[in-house]
């Protein structure tokens, strides 16, 4: 899109992306910004790795985005594509398909004649993807159409201008509005108020240097808090008695949660409440749903502070996440087990979270 070779490409599931990184240029005589993610289906890398750089994501987007572009190959398309759209909605949400744009790689693989259209209306997985953005989609090809092509519209220089022109339609149809959620204006609260504070005793810093400098800040404290929260929220929701689903909504909105509360109020079944409404947990395998509030909610709500507490002071996020998995099996074992089976357990459970354990 910017003419040059600023990002790494490869279209295999295992993404040549392995850090969030954003660059601006001014393309057509506006600054645009691109942020190039690491690939969401990345096999070489675990979930634990992949969750700094999902962290960095999300403040790098702060406060939102103008456009999404859902970068596919042109070739078979398979479930892999299918799970994309799982993922961003587990990400984000439905919303963000409103901003979003498919834009396909290896356009020379297009049989003779065939434009984009014709080949996403030839599969109904890629149609279906296409049709969920608004019917937006166009093609590239990063090796073979660089040059001046007598076809135009093999030419990366048309197709650019074509996505350009898609992404201004896209958000006047969107009133000029950016994709944003309640995660991400959390995190640009807090880039705003360490800008504050780095302006007030930065000298001669700029204005791009004090938000990077802040981005920095409330990336390595939000991974820190994420850590804590995740392991203590997962680990409070196990012992409330939740089976697994939907812990990955309880989860955000824990974290969401304790973002904006410096304190959060001990009257824990209010806030289940509250929280339960904004993750829409329904009724689950017969269980009533106020049982399932009180079970899923409850637990993780308790964990997840307990999680947070513990984790603060935590210079590193495994620091973090050790400190909130003892300090919730403590509490858990005090509960459940007699006083003498108590250092017994609790001995087994520190073995398990030791650093050669997978699970430190």
């Amino acid at each position: 899109m910017f003419g040059e070779n600023l990002f790494k490409i490869n279209h295999t599931l295992n993404s040549e992306t392995s850090k969030c990184r954003a660059e601006t240029r001014s393309v057509s005589g506006r600054n645009i910004t691109v942020i190039d993610t690491p690939g969401l289906f990345d096999t070489h890398r675990s979930e634990e790795e992949m969750k700094s750089e999902i962290v960095k994501c999300f403040t790098e987007f702060a406060p939102g985005l103008h456009a999404f572009l859902i970068v596919l190959k042109v070739e078979k398309f398979t479930d892999h594509e299918q799970a994309v759209i799982t993922k961003i909605n587990q990400l984000f949400s439905e919303e963000a398909f409103k901003y979003a744009t498919v834009l396909f790689t290896h356009g020379e693989q297009l049989p003779e004649g065939q434009n984009i259209y014709e080949f996403v209306r030839d599969n109904k997985l890629v149609s279906d993807l296409v049709e969920k953005c608004g019917g937006r989609c166009h093609v590239i090809d990063n090796k073979y159409w660089k040059n001046n092509q007598q076809d135009e519209y093999r030419s990366n220089q048309f197709q650019v201008k074509e996505i350009l022109k898609t992404t201004e339609k896209m958000i006047e149809e969107n009133n000029g509005s950016c994709y944003t959620n309640e995660m991400l204006q959390v995190v640009e609260a807090g880039i705003k108020q360490d800008e504050e504070r780095i302006r007030q005793s930065s000298g001669d810093m700029s204005e791009e240097e004090i938000r990077e400098k802040a981005k920095d800040k409330v990336f390595k404290r939000l991974l820190i808090n994420l850590a804590g929260i995740t392991t203590g929220a997962l680990l409070g929701a196990i012992f409330g008695g939740v089976l697994g689903e939907d812990v990955f909504k309880v989860l955000k909105n824990v974290l969401l949660e304790l973002e904006q509360c410096e304190r959060v109020s001990p009257k824990l079944s209010k806030t289940a409440g509250r929280i339960a409404a904004g993750a829409g947990i329904a009724e689950t395998a017969g269980i009533a749903r106020g049982t399932l509030v009180g079970a899923v909610i409850g637990g993780a709500i308790k964990g997840g502070i307990r999680g947070y507490d513990a984790a603060k002071g935590a210079d590193t996020p495994r620091k973090a996440v050790k400190r909130a998995a003892e300090a919730v099996m403590d509490d858990a074992l005090s509960v459940f087990e007699a006083p003498d089976k108590k250092a017994k357990n609790k001995s087994e459970s520190e073995a398990l979270l030791s650093p050669q354990s997978p699970a430190s």
